[in-house]
């Protein structure tokens, strides 16, 4: 009873602080944190003992696993450089540096306990650093950098402290520490990509979502446990299972299996996270007592674990900046990938919060240490400062740079343009499968509700602030409104009692997975202001594109209009320009769609938007966006 009711209080909590830090936009994880410390000193909490195993082998597995599967592999892969030297290069460098100033600031500390500290402080988290950056809106490098930092790191920290616990035994040397990470690193990524392939082709073959997600939800333990049976990384087989399984899950058979991982795996991911933030809060009060005993003298621990989170704050931009100009130096890197703007090293240099993972792996330290308790203090007084410094500071330092995360509106004209193409692939194979015996009426309502989806992605460009709603938006409110009379007539029905109970919950089940996609629409059509400069071109450049630029094309009216609309007395939804002799037509979501109509005639090949704040254009020949 206790523990279900410990459960159920720290749910709430979690779910509360959650609905507080959104409210008051203030990161969740520093308001969760705030409150496990204020707890940790109210007397009717009980002392929270963290269980290194808990959270090793507990938590951190199914967190790695989670935010592995969100990260894109290719991504990954196109930063490998700058991710690795900050997920081995900087934990060894900072296990090293701060272990010797540890060892500087307490002689009577082991040399090999002190650097076991430095490992335990060197990886920022796998939640905080990246939780923040999303929330503040960093450009998509940084956000990609810091989560496959955080994504590895620990995995060589653990590496580290290994070898110091080794050390402090007396059993350690060069050569066993070398096969040592070797055997980890190879072992975690043999055992890592082992475990996807056959977790891959077990659900390619299950087509029961509920097993199906229940297989997914057991893979990190799959790809951790027989990692850590030959002594090899499991935080990295699990980081590399998720990555590949993410990478392999779009194209997998079993979309209602593919939704349901996607939903189970935010949920957990939720709670696990917030849970991690709220247990470094209660564990504050009896850290502290820890220490009040020790011969070391209270000023004295105090001012040195103030000390070594100084190192650490220092540490991270020593490492960050050579690390990042310096492999530049080489031409061919160079070429490759340009030098980022200093405020990028800056950035990352501050994003560098410590979380669970150092509190759990500093108790790993064997329990007759000489002032271990120090330790443990110190490791607390780095993930307190380093979260509260740097994670209320760092959305100022983002401001302060005036560094530019993702532009929305880019980010809608992308989207608009990827479903533009595949909108085409769907027709064309549409085109390939239809025979002369299909039904005229499925034909046409296929290639309808195929043309509406892709309408519906450029209608949320334009205007930010429309008086008038665009069809789509239109159609999802009102959609939404009928919806919610058909679930009202079937619950009505539910209590006469005159259909059975499986037939009820089949046509509830149909209404929910309609409202679940209109949700998300309305979602996506709460757009930010901004430009359409810097777009992505999915299919390249093409020689219509090239030639519509210069002096010689014509210029925007001060007072735009679609002249067919006016003349048909239709409204227009968007307005587009041709770039070769400058009529204005409407968009393909207006009534008229006479842009299309103009390209049709015409045979004029580029249109451009002419929408406050657009000046993306398009090539109806090539289907291209430039």
């Amino acid at each position: 009873m206790e523990v279900a009711l410990g459960l159920l209080a720290l749910t709430s909590v979690i779910c509360a602080g959650s609905a507080l830090g959104r409210k008051i936009n203030v990161s969740v994880p520093l308001v969760l944190v705030l409150a496990g410390v204020v707890g940790s000193f109210l007397p009717f909490i009980p002392d929270i003992d963290l269980n290194p195993e808990l959270v090793l082998v507990g938590l951190l597995p199914p967190l790695l696993y989670a935010a592995a599967l969100q990260t894109s592999l290719f991504d990954f892969g196109s930063n490998r450089r700058d991710i690795g030297l900050l997920s081995v290069g900087y934990v060894i460098f900072g296990t090293i540096a701060v272990g010797f100033i540890v060892w500087w600031l307490f002689p009577e500390i082991p040399l090999a306990a002190a650097i076991a500290l430095g490992a335990v402080v060197a990886p920022p988290d796998a939640v905080a650093a990246t939780a923040i950056a999303r929330k503040v809106g960093m450009p998509r490098r940084i956000v990609t950098i810091l989560e496959g930092e955080s994504l590895v790191n620990d995995a060589t920290a653990l590496v580290c402290l290994r070898a110091a616990i080794a050390a402090i035994a007396g059993s350690v040397s060069a050569a066993g520490l070398a096969v040592g990470f070797l055997l980890a690193a190879g072992g975690g990524l043999a055992v890592g990509l082992a475990a996807a392939f056959v977790l891959t082709q077990l659900r390619k073959r299950i087509r029961n979502v509920a097993i199906n997600t229940s297989i997914s939800l057991m893979a990190p333990f799959v790809a951790y446990l027989p990692a850590e049976a030959i002594h090899a990384s499991g935080v990295l087989a699990v980081v590399v299972t998720g990555l590949v399984m993410g990478t392999k899950a779009p194209s997998m058979p079993n979309g209602a299996a593919r939704l349901s991982q996607r939903s189970n795996w935010h949920t957990v991911q939720f709670l696990l996270e917030n849970a991690v933030f709220l247990l470094i809060g209660l564990q504050v009060r009896t850290i502290i007592e820890g220490v009040q005993g020790d011969s070391l003298g209270a000023s004295r621990i105090w001012a040195g674990c103030a000390v070594i989170l100084l190192s650490v704050l220092l540490v991270r931009p020593l490492w960050v900046f050579p690390a990042t100009y310096l492999p530049r130096l080489v031409p061919a890197i160079r070429r490759k990938d340009p030098a980022p703007p200093w405020q990028y090293a800056a950035i990352v240099s501050w994003a560098g919060m410590r979380g669970v993972v150092t509190l759990a792996a500093v108790l790993v330290l064997p329990a007759d240490l000489e002032h271990r308790s120090v330790l443990i203090l110190a490791a607390m007084v780095v993930v307190g400062g380093t979260l509260t410094l740097q994670g209320f500071t760092l959305p100022a330092l983002v401001r302060l740079l005036r560094v530019q995360g993702p532009d929305q509106r880019e980010d809608a004209l992308n989207q608009a343009s990827l479903m533009q193409l595949a909108t085409a692939a769907g027709m064309e194979r549409l085109q390939e499968l239809r025979t002369d015996a299909d039904p005229p009426e499925v034909v046409a309502m296929l290639k309808r509700r195929t043309q509406e989806r892709g309408l519906a992605a450029w209608e949320r460009l334009g205007r930010p602030s429309s008086e008038a709603a665009t069809p789509s938006q239109r159609y999802a409110h009102l959609r939404l409104a009928m919806l919610d009379a058909e679930r009202d007539k079937v619950l009505e029905l539910r209590r006469g009692g005159g259909y059975p109970h499986e037939v009820l919950s089949s046509v509830l089940d149909r209404l929910d997975v309609e409202e679940s996609m209109l949700d998300a629409a309305v979602e996506d059509l709460d757009m930010s202001s901004g430009g359409g400069e810097g777009i992505a071109q999915p299919g390249g450049i093409c020689a219509h594109l090239e030639s519509a630029r210069g002096p010689g094309v014509p210029r925007v009216p001060d007072d735009p209009s679609c002249a067919e609309c006016v003349r048909e007395g239709t409204t227009p939804v968007h307005l587009r320009m041709c770039l070769a002799c400058g009529t204005v037509g409407c968009c393909d979501s207006s009534p008229g769609t006479h842009a299309s109509k103009h390209f049709a005639a015409t045979g004029h090949p580029v249109m451009r938007s002419i929408e406050p704040g657009e000046d993306w254009r398009w090539c109806y020949e090539d289907d291209l966006l430039g």
